[in-house]
């Protein structure tokens, strides 16, 4: 809320609304900004997002200063200052200003406007300092307990401290003769990332097609599954279409399958970019049949989860759901893990991931799943930079946001290689 005009600030607390009194993602809500110019834009969703990764933070700082917590949207617009002051280091008198006048142009609350004076006022003074001194901000309680109770308090402790930074930019190179690439480092597994960065399509390469944006995490799934030139693979869950993506650059047959047309639709973009191809499938998973299609030499099945595992790139995620959704979606991984088995050919394989950090999402899956002609392929996960102890013991690759701390972290996924038998 620096003293650059009201119009991203309303925008990010527009944002803030959506994710924390309705439940939507900043995904789901993201076209409200495309009235604004490109860099309110740009402003708007930085506030939104930097307020949501250090909520606990804001409201921490926020705590002495107040008798009670005001209705939400001023609660939201001192936490928007608070951010903008301590985390950005704006200006104290351009964000208590924008701070007022937001506040006595919204119905029903403009008399709170001297109340938001006084407490960003007292923020500006004290707020800083404490900032510094606090912990990154811990996850919601209905999360936190569950992670604890899967990886221990010191591992969350670790996950917070990375979730609370600004991730770099991880890239998948197309692997061209000639490609232009931008300056990235080389992670141990073979992705590039990138650690400042400014709007992506501006980036050397990007539309020479000569990579796409993909975790590093997200892309060992491909890794493992080791596709061959020449076979006939099955991508199900597709979208957005970084695997798929890698699946065609290794030379596979690609079947990509996908139940959203209009996320279909992004795949289908983003191959005609990098200028790959696969077969496109707007279909329900448990729609696509051997009949139809036949068996394949190998299946990826990216399960619809609870994407515990990207919370350092979506801290809207933890606080714009609560959990309640989990069970079922649990039932529905089961369920499409062993229609995935169906499809697979005697002698082939199949990788099951979820970027969950939740053990229900990944492990007990495998733990519990029918392996009747199947065995898990363990010298699958024998893959360029992949370190011993992110091998589980049923066999798949954990991984978790507080690996590689010190380079910035990963996304937190499961990933499981099954072999079926000749």
């Amino acid at each position: 809320m620096a003293d650059q005009g009201l119009a991203p600030r309303r925008a990010a607390l527009k944002l803030l609304e959506a994710v924390l009194a309705q439940g939507r993602l900043l995904a789901e809500v993201s076209n409200t900004l495309d009235h604004l110019k490109a860099e309110d834009r740009a402003r708007a969703y930085r506030l939104a997002v930097q307020t949501l990764r250090h909520l606990d933070k804001c409201d921490r700082v926020l705590k002495p200063h107040l008798k009670k917590n005001p209705p939400l949207v001023v609660m939201n617009i001192l936490r928007l200052g608070v951010v903008e002051i301590c985390e950005d280091g704006a200006a104290a008198h351009g964000v208590v200003n924008a701070g007022v006048t937001l506040t006595s142009k919204l119905p029903r609350v403009g008399g709170l406007k001297g109340m938001v004076n006084a407490v960003l006022r007292r923020v500006a003074e004290t707020g800083p300092d404490a900032w510094a001194k606090l912990p990154p901000a811990r996850m919601p309680n209905w999360l936190r307990g569950p992670l604890v109770a899967a990886w221990g308090r010191s591992s969350v402790e670790a996950m917070e401290k990375v979730q609370a930074a600004t991730p770099p930019l991880d890239i998948s190179l197309r692997g061209r003769d000639g490609d232009v690439t931008p300056e990235a480092v080389t992670l141990p597994t073979g992705s590039h990332r990138i650690a400042a960065f400014g709007q992506v399509s501006k980036l050397d390469g990007f539309d020479e097609g000569a990579w796409w944006v993909q975790d590093a995490a997200a892309a060992l799934a491909v890794k493992v599954l080791a596709p061959k030139a020449g076979e006939r693979v099955l991508d199900l869950c597709a979208a957005p279409g970084g695997k798929t993506m890698q699946l065609s650059a290794a030379g596979a047959d690609v079947v990509a399958v996908d139940d959203n047309a209009n996320r279909l639709k992004r795949v289908e973009e983003n191959l005609k970019r990098v200028d790959l191809k696969a077969q496109l499938v707007t279909s329900d998973v448990f729609e696509v049949s051997a009949d139809e299609h036949g068996l394949f030499d190998a299946v990826l099945l990216d399960a619809p989860c609870s994407a515990t595992g990207t919370m350092r790139r979506h801290p809207d995620l933890p606080h714009a759901k609560d959990g309640s959704d989990f069970g079922a979606l649990i039932d529905l991984q089961a369920r499409m893990l062993a229609h995935a088995m169906r499809l697979v050919k005697p002698g082939g394989r199949l990788v099951f991931c979820t970027c969950s950090l939740l053990p229900d999402e990944g492990e007990v899956h495998i733990d519990e799943a029918d392996l009747t002609g199947w065995s898990v392929n363990r010298a699958a996960l024998s893959v360029e930079g992949v370190e011993p102890n992110w091998i589980s013991d049923e066999g798949g690759l954990r991984l978790r946001p507080d690996y590689w701390a010190e380079r910035g972290g990963m996304d937190g996924f499961y990933i499981v290689c099954l072999r079926k038998d000749d």
